[in-house]
C-alpha cells in the first residue's frame, strides 16, 4: 500500500481559490476553539481569494501540497513588513491547515520554511498574531508571547489575539 505525498512549494496565483478554501474550513472548525459563533463570521468576512499576496515582492506564501488531495495548507511571510521601524523583522501573517490535515505536523512544515526563507532574507525576527486557538502552537515552536492584541474585524467585532515573537536563528 502507497500513502499519498505532501510537498511544500511556492504559491502561485492559480492557488488563490484553494488557499481561501483551506483558510475558510481551518477557522469554521478550529477557530471556534478561542472563539463564539460571531466572532467566527467576523474573521471568515476577511476570507477572499484575492486577497493573499501571491506572486508580489517582499511576501512568501507556501503552500502543502498533498498529493490526493492537493492544497491542504499555506503559509504567508512578510519580509517587509509596513509599519515596522526594524527592517530586521519580518511577520508571518499565516500559517493555516485544513482541519482534516490538522496536527500532524504541516503547520510546523510550513512554519520551519517560512522561519528558514527568513533567515535566508537575512533577517533576524520574526513576529505574528495568533489567535487563541494557535497560540499553544505556536509557543511549541519556540514563539513568545509579547502583549494581547484586539483585531478589528467587520461591524465592530474583536479578536483578542496575542503578538509574539521569535528569533530567527
Amino acid at each position: 500500500m502507497t500513502f499519498p505525498r505532501l510537498s511544500l512549494r511556492e504559491a502561485t496565483s492559480a492557488d488563490a481559490a484553494s488557499i481561501a478554501a483551506v483558510h475558510e474550513a481551518s477557522i469554521r472548525v478550529l477557530g471556534s476553539d478561542g472563539y463564539d459563533d460571531e466572532q467566527v463570521r467576523a474573521w471568515l468576512s476577511n476570507v477572499h481569494p484575492d486577497r493573499y499576496p501571491l506572486e508580489e515582492d517582499g511576501f512568501r506564501v507556501v503552500v502543502a501540497d498533498h498529493e490526493a488531495d492537493g492544497v491542504v495548507g499555506f503559509g504567508l511571510l512578510d519580509c517587509e513588513p509596513a509599519g515596522r521601524d526594524d527592517p530586521s523583522t519580518g511577520e508571518i501573517g499565516a500559517v493555516y491547515v485544513h482541519p482534516d490535515h490538522a496536527r500532524r505536523g504541516i503547520g510546523r512544515a510550513i512554519l520551519e520554511t517560512l522561519e528558514s526563507t527568513a533567515s535566508d532574507a537575512g533577517l533576524e525576527a520574526l513576529v505574528l498574531t495568533a489567535s487563541r486557538n494557535a497560540v499553544g502552537f505556536y509557543e511549541r515552536q519556540g514563539y513568545a508571547g509579547v502583549e494581547t492584541v484586539r483585531l478589528e474585524m467587520e461591524d465592530g467585532v474583536a479578536l483578542a489575539c496575542l503578538e509574539m515573537r521569535k528569533a530567527v536563528v
